[in-house]
């Protein structure tokens, strides 16, 4: 159960890291620093768009308009964070106790 419990819980950091390097990414782009018509900066902006989007899509439907202003990737993290604690406050008991 200790390794489930870490493989799930390095799954979401790394989701996470993943929705950062998304966000930096597009405003990277949006500001010109690199070049999103360049075939390398295009390949990963185009796969951080295919696992992140479906995730945000929903906290996108449900949070009011704020203009240009997008905070779904930050509500986002907040929730992986707390699903993440409640992971180890659950199940994370059995495993400190067997080290």
């Amino acid at each position: 159960m200790c390794s489930l419990l870490q493989l799930v819980d390095t799954v979401i950091s790394l989701y996470v890291w993943a929705l950062i390097i998304a966000v930096i990414m597009t405003w990277l782009v949006q500001f010109n620093v690199i070049n999103g018509r360049n075939r390398v900066v295009y390949l990963i902006g185009d796969f951080l768009t295919r696992i992140t989007e479906p995730a945000l899509m929903p906290i996108r439907r449900v949070l009011p308009d704020l203009g240009g202003i997008d905070i779904s990737p930050v509500v986002l993290i907040l929730l992986l964070t707390f699903g993440q604690s409640l992971l180890w406050e659950m199940f994370g008991g059995a495993c400190m106790t067997r080290l």
